[in-house]
């Protein structure tokens, strides 16, 4: 398993070097507004590509244990990955709700912030903030 650290890399940096297509800088630097605002949390680079807000302690039945964002994104070529899902009964209910994504195990899939509805994006956020918060141990307890 790779370990996807915090790093002290430059927002601005790693998204001129990362990102070459306009509409997917557009929607990082969008996405970036959002997260942080919601979160109340400054973006951070994670390993080579994924964008952060806050951090958790994580511990596996198995022993692994680490920490990660508690919400995040990676604006990769093919889509924009969102780390922003818990999975709980609300969350499944928005799901429904958020347009044009695709699913992976615990990440959406975007081509295009414009192919999802904003408003529900938002409420799975604020959904996953909820969950980590009562799982987890959280450097900060967001809003």
């Amino acid at each position: 398993m790779t370990k996807t650290d915090l790093t002290d890399q430059k927002i601005d940096d790693f998204i001129n070097t990362f990102v070459d297509d306009e509409q997917k800088k557009a929607d990082t630097y969008r996405l970036i507004e959002l997260l942080k605002k919601w979160s109340g949390a400054e973006p951070k680079i994670w390993g080579k590509s994924i964008i952060g807000f806050g951090i958790y302690h994580y511990k596996y039945s198995s022993g692994h244990e680490g920490d990660a964002p508690i919400l995040a994104f990676s604006p990769r070529k093919t889509a924009l990955t969102l780390y922003v899902y818990s999975n709980t009964e609300k969350s499944k209910t928005f799901l429904t709700q958020l347009g044009n994504f695709k699913m992976g195990k615990a990440c959406i899939y975007v081509k295009k912030l414009s192919d999802i509805n904003i408003d529900i994006l938002k409420e799975i956020c604020l959904e996953t903030i909820n969950y980590i918060s009562e799982n987890h141990v959280c450097a900060c307890k967001l809003k």
